[in-house]
């Protein structure tokens, strides 16, 4: 794999610029790598590919293409070490993470290759006895775009459908993760001997992403787009997409709610909080933001969450006893000192955590935010999450769905029955029983409601999203047409 190179039409090739950006570690704190920084005319050269590439693609026989998905699964795991690395270096996962990163991101390709077999024909019933068949066809040139976050996983969950029913890509990772996000796939996919300009990778820096993004939006050869990302930049996207009628889907952002119910396992329910709220030291659009936890067990919910926060090892993403890594970058360190302050300046009380040495933000929890607080509706990336206690049920959902997103969540009590019919109430794309929000299936429909996005990635609902409706109808002799027209 050539890191200072990008993946169009098969091969890795340098930027028509020859440019370069730095790829930076936050685990280091210092430079990892350069990348090829690409720009409007590469990126009109990636989607050319894929848009040649198309016809071969999508008239394979569906056990075709699923087998080309399978070889790019076995190619993932057959470097593993490598991929766990870069993982840890690149965006500061912890070394559990990483694994898991891996294993469910070879998931996500093994079960993309099963999607073929789910492009089904509709038979329809004729009122002049018609043969009347509904067909989905794959859309063409689909651009997609992924954050840093859960690089690997995301690219792969949002790719492997998309390519599984026919369509081609053109895949922008973020530049915080160009290896992790893009690269390390394009690598799979040469060893798998994908045909070229199936899959194309076109990386950039911060510099030219706004002309590479526009291209991959607004080519009159891109059919739709995937975007993962945040609420403003995935809004820009949508109008441009909707003037040029194209599909999107979207995952946005996300201020995902826990609540823990009277009759909750407080052991259960802490742990899932825990999990929800610090993975990736927080950095994860379903992670748990904001706990509601029944006033008759909050104290003891509150004693037991900060003392298990407090015992979380921070430090050596490396050790799997410390699952706390580095936040990717000093901006968004600032953004979450900024949200804390402001928090703590409004009268917000810190239970635990509340500082950072370099990267390394402590898990912190919080209690009293209210509606003024920038913390309060905003997403927050990081590991920090506030604590609600509640008198009723009725005025835990008036507040979780007070907010403009509704992406994940969870409920935790005794009676599923009773979980059930709040998380019914729940205005979230998915919501988890006695579970928490950090959760995800290969063939679940994933995404979001209001402002957290539209669309949905996995099996059936790939499916949906990324082909287009055909119909089609054969005369049986059997239209009557009125007599002056006949022959």
């Amino acid at each position: 794999m050539n890191v200072n190179k990008m993946y169009i039409n098969g091969e890795w090739v340098n930027s028509q610029s020859n440019k370069t950006f730095v790829d930076y570690s936050p685990v280091t704190d210092s430079d990892y790598a350069l990348i090829t920084d690409a720009d409007q005319k590469d990126t009109k050269r990636a989607i050319e590919a894929a848009h040649a590439a198309f016809p071969a693609w999508s008239a394979l026989q569906p056990e075709e293409r699923a087998n080309y998905l399978l070889k790019v699964a076995e190619a993932l795991e057959n470097n593993e070490d490598e991929i766990s690395k870069h993982l840890i270096e690149e965006i500061g996962s912890w070394i559990g993470k990483s694994k898991v990163d891996l294993k469910t991101s070879v998931g996500f390709w093994k079960a993309g290759a099963k999607i073929p077999f789910m492009v089904e024909d509709e038979v329809l019933e004729s009122p002049i006895g018609k043969k009347s068949v509904v067909k989905r066809i794959p859309l063409g040139v689909v651009s997609v775009i992924t954050p840093w976050n859960v690089p690997l996983n995301l690219s792969s969950r949002t790719t492997s459908g998309i390519l599984a029913v026919g369509n081609t890509v053109v895949l922008k990772p973020s530049e915080e993760s160009p290896i992790t996000g893009g690269l390390i796939l394009a690598k799979a996919f040469e060893e798998a001997g994908v045909p070229p300009g199936v899959f194309n990778v076109v990386t950039s820096s911060r510099n030219h992403v706004v002309e590479v993004g526009e291209e991959m939006v607004t080519n009159p050869l891109v059919k739709a787009i995937s975007f993962i990302g945040s609420e403003n930049v995935g809004r820009q996207i949508a109008t441009k997409a909707a003037s040029q009628f194209k599909k999107t889907s979207m995952e946005l952002g996300g201020k995902d709610a826990l609540i823990v119910m009277d009759d909750a396992d407080i052991s259960k329910a802490v742990t899932a909080a825990a999990f929800g709220a610090f993975y990736h030291a927080g950095q994860i659009c379903i992670g748990t933001k904001r706990i509601y936890v029944d006033e008759k067990i909050s104290e003891e919910f509150i004693k037991r969450f900060v003392a298990k926060t407090k015992a979380l090892g921070i430090g050596d993403v490396y050790e799997f006893s410390k699952p706390i890594g580095p936040l990717i970058n000093h901006a968004a360190l600032e953004k979450i000192k900024h949200q804390l302050n402001d928090a703590v300046e409004k009268g917000a009380t810190v239970l635990a955590g509340g500082n950072h040495d370099g990267l390394y933000f402590n898990p912190t929890i919080l209690t009293g935010v209210t509606q003024e607080m920038e913390t309060y509706g905003n997403e927050t990336f990081g590991p920090m999450v506030a604590i609600y206690p509640y008198a009723t049920v009725e005025d835990a959902l008036k507040e979780v769905n007070n907010i403009d997103y509704g992406l994940s969540g969870g409920v935790m009590a005794g009676s599923e029955e009773k979980a059930n019919a709040v998380a019914m109430k729940m205005e979230s794309g998915m919501c988890h029983v006695n579970d928490g929000t950090i959760y995800g299936e290969p063939f679940a429909p994933f995404g979001g409601m209001k402002n957290s996005g539209m669309g949905r990635y996995g099996g059936k609902a790939s499916v949906e999203s990324f082909t287009q409706q055909r119909w089609i109808t054969v005369e049986q002799g059997t239209r009557p047409y009125p007599p002056m027209f006949n022959e």
